[in-house]
């Protein structure tokens, strides 16, 4: 014969409280930071700083990047088009380049205006075009990718002309295409001096 043990009134009451304990604390603790809502403010994200790279393609050479750039969502608009008031990666800002040729002495510097910020964490993608140079085109679109260090670590920078974005074209010669908004290699090179910051920002809804 089984015996059934029927749990007293006291038992019962104590389960459905924890139950209901449950039910009010895990939806906010399972469902992590809140989504960003339309209309709702968010914090902008950017990233600004200046930094020496080890490019090991050139270890003697000093690479230099100085960034300072800053989301400004919906400011690039394209009137007549499906994003009519722009993106909410769209961004203003800077990007100067330096690189000092180790054996020759040389160098290059180019200037660029910030047009597209994204950012996770404490890594940051951007996309600037150049205004200025005497190694790259004018009006060539360039793509930065940037990590943050933490401690010791000085973090690391990625650049899209430096080991990725080639293709051939129809005569098998090679070409380098166009990078689109936001569009970067991870960050590749480590950071030897210098350092840079990057304050994550959700991206705004409307």
């Amino acid at each position: 014969m089984v015996r059934v043990i029927k749990p007293c009134a006291a038992t019962l009451a104590a389960v459905g409280l924890a139950f209901a304990m449950l039910a009010t604390v895990t939806p906010a603790s399972a469902a992590g930071p809140a989504a960003p809502t339309k209309g709702h403010p968010v914090r902008l994200a950017s990233v600004t700083g200046s930094g020496r790279i080890f490019y090991a393609f050139r270890p003697d050479d000093e690479i230099r990047f100085t960034v300072d750039a800053q989301v400004a969502p919906y400011t690039r608009g394209f009137p007549g088009t499906i994003v009519p008031d722009g993106l909410p990666t769209d961004a203003r800002g800077t990007v100067r380049f330096t690189h000092h040729k180790a054996g020759t002495n040389e160098v290059g510097t180019a200037d660029a205006a910030v047009d597209c910020l994204v950012t996770g964490d404490h890594v940051a993608t951007l996309t600037a075009v150049i205004t200025t140079s005497d190694v790259m085109p004018v009006g060539q679109r360039i793509g930065l990718s940037i990590s943050q260090g933490h401690g010791h670590d000085k973090g690391r920078l990625g650049f899209s002309w430096g080991v990725v974005n080639l293709d051939v074209d129809a005569n098998g010669k090679p070409v380098q295409p166009v990078v689109g908004t936001c569009m970067a290699p991870a960050p590749f090179a480590p950071v030897v001096d210098g350092g840079y910051t990057v304050h994550p920002g959700d991206l705004e809804v409307r």
